[in-house]
């Protein structure tokens, strides 16, 4: 399967001719219903849960009794390191792979976001739950509107100024631009606030507070400003390079849909759309389960303890409908992604 995303004007590879919209997708569905794959799984979470808890509980310790010492910074990246785990966990919450229970799952997405993130829990479902619906549609997909980056080589066309420069270089740029995501997700969910119905928005608004006023007081009552300063710059930078590392690999570089063209199936559309990324346990850890993203994108409320025994299932169908199932390594998925981005910005470089 080609590794750009040049929009597919022609009927998807694999595509059946006559069968009844969603059929395809269907036997594949009872088959994992059938075993049990789409089940909750509360006890696993709630060992993740309080496994994580008890890290973070720990390196918050450890920085109140290193105290006012450089050495305080080594416990930045552990902090970023379990950040990314918190994140992790509101993302399935916001999945409902959690619980089945709106308001409960609500509640952990709410705590693990805006109270222990600083990351609005709604801003993030609204706009992730719109990717999921038409991931990489340059129209509808909100991860590849035209922004910092851009991922056509129309978005780039129409870029001027130092937004121009920007795209010339978005491949080099793109890891040290990550480093300032961990920023951006709270700058955002701030700034959604003006979006939210008013009951969502206290709620958010006071949880959004208490995580800034809190890490605030954590660092300027156990370090000097200086090293209070280089601890948030540290513990934020790491934490939006480990976000970017996890979610980069997952759709960039992979086919794009026309939004003039023929319309794909669910199934096309998730699985053309997405990359998987081999690994074992430290690449499913390192990234939250979704080097699954195939598996992920096909059944959302699948709790992440089930995406690898879901894979075998999902690459056999699509096999059987002769469906491309991109995989790869999670170097050469950086490579892939890397790739389409300087081909996008390299029209301006010749300039």
């Amino acid at each position: 399967m080609p590794q750009t995303a040049a929009a597919v004007t022609e009927h998807p590879p694999g595509t059946i001719v006559g069968q009844t919209p969603g059929s395809e997708f269907a036997p594949l569905l009872r088959t994992v219903r059938s075993q049990g794959l789409l089940d909750r799984r509360r006890g696993w979470y709630a060992f993740a849960i309080s496994m994580n808890a008890l890290a973070l509980a720990t390196v918050v310790t450890g920085v109140v009794l290193i105290g006012n010492s450089w050495w305080a910074l080594l416990l930045a990246p552990l902090l970023a390191l379990f950040s990314a785990r918190t994140a992790f966990i509101g993302h399935d919450a916001g999945h409902s792979q959690i619980t089945g229970t709106k308001a409960i799952g609500r509640v952990i997405g709410l705590i693990h976001g805006n109270l222990l993130l600083g990351m609005s829990y709604a801003w993030w479902n609204d706009k992730h739950n719109r990717h999921h619906a038409n991931p990489n549609h340059i129209d509808k997909d909100p991860d590849v509107v035209t922004d910092v980056l851009v991922f056509t080589g129309e978005q780039a066309r129409d870029r001027v100024g130092f937004r121009r420069w920007l795209t010339r270089n978005q491949a080099w740029l793109f890891f040290p631009l990550t480093l300032l995501e961990g920023v951006a997700l709270k700058f955002h969910g701030f700034q959604d606030l003006r979006r939210q119905a008013p009951r969502e928005r206290a709620v958010e608004a006071l949880l959004l507070v208490a995580h800034v006023v809190a890490y605030a007081t954590l660092l300027v009552t156990s370090l000097s400003p200086g090293k209070a300063l280089a601890f948030a710059a540290v513990h934020q930078a790491l934490f939006g390079l480990h976000l970017g590392m996890a979610f980069a690999p997952n759709h960039k570089g992979m086919e794009m849909p026309d939004p003039d063209g023929e319309r794909w199936s669910h199934l096309h559309r998730q699985v053309l759309t997405s990359r998987n990324i081999r690994g074992a346990v430290l690449t499913d850890w390192f990234l939250g389960g979704l080097n699954y993203q195939i598996e992920h994108h096909l059944f959302p409320s699948m709790p992440r303890p089930h995406l690898k025994l879901a894979q075998p299932l999902v690459r056999a169908h699509c096999q059987e409908l002769g469906i491309p199932y991109a995989e790869t390594g999670l170097v050469d998925s950086y490579r892939q992604a890397l790739r389409h981005m300087y081909e996008v910005g390299e029209p301006l470089r010749a300039e």
